[in-house]
């Protein structure tokens, strides 16, 4: 009888084992999927962004003296409006809205319109907010291509998001957090230009990162 019940024991370690290779293998094959969703689509958007735009003077767009008298400048659109929707392009099916740019994490992603698991697969999504209206939310899986990296980030550490009117935000890491889960209302709420957030390893809190416009 123990005998028996050694080999059981051990064919159920052997199974836990092999569960866990097996377990480890899908994580890298999934982030090396994520890593080339993004790399395909980054691609194609950056193709489609303009340079930081100079829009000609126009009764919707109208000029705007410099505080020295100079040269006349345009306003962009989004500071004539705030609260107009962020311009999207739309690939294989899916609407961007621009690309968030992380230079200390070397990460570079695609940003979609709107917010899904499904899409999250993908890439970075916008959660809530507006990068018009300085409330913008970004959130991300914790794959290495995509967020997995965000809680190396330290204060003082740069953020550029551009939108696809070729407009370019630039902020400063603030503060980094660890917020629980379910703390929703708190991810989307405080004093905070830019906030960027994916969950830890177990999955069950959030790294957040709060950021401030430069200038």
């Amino acid at each position: 009888m123990s005998k028996r019940v050694g080999v059981i024991l051990l064919s159920l370690g052997l199974l836990l084992v092999l569960a866990a290779f097996l377990f480890v293998g899908y994580n890298l094959w999934d982030d090396r999927r994520a890593e080339a969703s993004v790399e395909g689509v980054l691609d194609q958007l950056l193709e489609k962004i303009p340079d930081a735009p100079t829009a000609p003077s126009t009764p919707s767009n109208p000029p705007v003296s410099t505080p020295s008298g100079g040269q006349e400048q345009t306003l962009p659109d989004w500071q004539l409006d705030p609260n107009r929707e962020m311009p999207a392009v739309e690939i294989d099916g899916y609407r961007y809205i621009g690309t968030v740019n992380i230079p200390s994490i070397s990460r570079e992603l695609p940003v979609m319109e709107t917010y899904s698991l499904k899409q999250m697969k993908k890439a970075p999504c916008r959660y809530a907010g507006s990068v018009y209206l300085d409330n913008m939310v970004i959130c991300a899986h914790n794959y290495v291509s995509h967020f997995g990296r965000l809680k190396n980030l330290a204060p003082g550490d740069e953020v550029i998001f551009t939108d696809m009117d070729g407009n370019v935000f630039s902020y400063t890491v603030s503060k980094v957090e660890t917020l629980a889960g379910k703390a929703v209302e708190e991810m989307k709420t405080g004093d905070w230009d830019l906030t960027l957030f994916t969950c830890n390893a177990s999955g069950r809190s959030r790294i957040t990162v709060r950021c401030v416009k430069k200038g």
